[in-house]
């Protein structure tokens, strides 16, 4: 039988019709996706309709982040349902804790202390001063709309706090998606999408930091030093890990030559931290000082490997002293790496690096730090296998550590069981750093850089010609590595 033409199969689409000049399909640019598209009739075609329309790519990505926030407020229902009150480690049973409620409980906030400036039998905040400034903002917009007991408004501060971390966590997908550039917002959906955002998203207070930290970002790519250096002071007077991400910063203006906008960025984000926290520094000193006091003195925590070794009977001594000059040893690292690669690195690649550097030898790991990596890690390796790997070794601890506290009654995993957890993690991470090491020594490698269209959509005033590459080849076949 004469088979008509039409009916002949198709030959796979090459790599250049699956990252046209508008926008890359992800289901012909990913493996995984590609694969993962057969059960929903196989990848997009030659005449796949482009999002227009009402549902745009944003839109999407948003639509999928509420859901993703949503089912992680689920997650903690059986916590809120006992207010975080219940003392016989079943917050940890059903991995629903929170740091949210207790503060609110613990730190004055019930009884309307001011933060840093009231003083009484509660702890003093362990908290820089625009993380505070939040937590005190939502407990008197609890006064006004909830009474009753302080469990009943401890779960309305639950609540408020989630809308608003939930705010954040939208913006970080926009953010994202913007940085990713005009022909790849889908890599966006790998932070919209993940389990780290339900997990971890109502924890603590961390993504209204990752959230400033990822616009500043932003406003680096658009070019605009001012407001990467507003955002980005802001996002140290929440959380301190931000001002690690001017190293890459300064990394790709050395290497373009480019001082002025670095010298604005750095001016600026120290004019912000210092213009959010002079007021409480002169108000009240030593409430102030207790964030950095606290850390200071604080040993080997959750989550590192330095707890693992104390608890061991293996302790380092001079902590502060060997962790730091590890980090500082990392951090030149990534310089050298930064100066010797073929090509001048992606923003984001020396970002992702130097925050994983930070984590790797901090004192402490808590489990929402994953969240300070996720925007980078999606934007460095925009590949699901790759991220996928990462975020199982988050996701084993996130439950890992909660069993361990169950330890405190007498049942729970034992330290040498949360310890494999720990190693796993920390792996799961390197393995993560080494691809993207790889990708930055082989620029070919790396899934942004591979079409030879677009350098690098966030590099700002770092920008350089994407450089001559070999023709583009077929998309790999299923199953075969990025």
């Amino acid at each position: 039988m004469v088979v008509p033409a039409t009916a002949t199969r198709a030959a796979p689409p090459t790599r250049a019709e699956a990252i046209s000049p508008d926008r890359v399909a992800p289901s012909l640019d990913d493996p995984v996706l590609r694969s993962g598209s057969e059960v929903l009739g196989g990848p997009a075609g030659r005449r796949r309709a482009s999002a227009t329309g009402w549902w745009t790519p944003l839109r999407v990505l948003l639509a999928l982040a509420t859901v993703v926030l949503a089912l992680g407020v689920l997650e903690r229902a059986d916590c809120r349902e006992n207010a975080w009150s219940r003392d016989d480690g079943q917050q940890f049973v059903h991995a629903c804790y929170s740091d949210i409620p207790h503060m609110y409980r613990e730190r004055g906030f019930a009884e309307g202390a001011i933060p840093y400036v009231d003083t009484g039998d509660w702890q003093a905040l362990e908290y820089p001063v625009l993380s505070g400034l939040v937590m005190w903002v939502s407990a008197e917009f609890t006064s006004l709309i909830a009474d009753g007991t302080a469990d009943a408004r401890a779960v309305r501060y639950y609540d408020v706090n989630a809308v608003l971390l939930g705010l954040a966590g939208l913006a970080l997908v926009a953010t994202t998606m913007l940085l990713a550039g005009r022909r790849r917002p889908w890599d966006a959906a790998l932070v919209a999408a993940s389990p780290l955002l339900a997990l971890h998203g109502t924890i603590n207070w961390d993504l209204i930091a990752v959230a400033l930290a990822t616009g500043a970002l932003l406003a680096w790519a658009r070019r605009r030093p001012g407001w990467c250096g507003v955002l980005l002071g802001l996002g140290v007077a929440a959380k301190l890990y931000p001002v690690v991400l001017l190293l890459p910063l300064a990394l790709v203006c050395i290497r373009a030559r480019r001082w002025r906008p670095l010298i604005w960025t750095v001016a600026t984000t120290a004019a912000t931290w210092l213009a959010v926290n002079l007021p409480v520094m002169l108000a009240a000193p030593e409430g102030w000082r207790a964030f950095y006091e606290f850390n200071a003195d604080r040993g080997a925590d959750f989550g590192s490997f330095w707890y693992v070794l104390d608890q061991n009977g293996h302790g380092v001594g001079s902590l502060d002293v060997v962790s730091t000059a590890l980090m500082i040893a990392a951090f030149a690292a990534i310089a050298v790496l930064a100066f010797l690669a073929p090509q001048p690195p992606r923003l984001m690649q020396l970002a992702f690096l130097t925050v994983a550097a930070f984590l790797i030898f901090n004192k402490v790991w808590s489990p929402q730090y994953a969240l300070w990596l996720l925007p980078l890690a999606a934007l460095a390796r925009p590949r699901w296998r790759d991220l996928t790997i990462w975020q199982a070794g988050e996701v084993i601890y996130f439950f890992a550590v909660w069993y361990y506290l169950l330890g405190g009654f007498d049942r729970g995993l034992p330290i040498d069981a949360y310890g494999v957890t720990v190693g796993l993690r920390l792996v799961c991470l390197l393995w993560l750093v080494a691809v993207v090491v790889r990708d930055v020594l082989r620029p070919a490698c790396d899934p942004v850089r591979a079409d030879g269209v677009e350098d690098d959509p966030a590099a700002g005033w770092a920008a350089t010609a994407p450089a001559v590459r070999p023709e583009p080849t077929e998309v790999a076949p299923v199953g075969a590595p990025a």
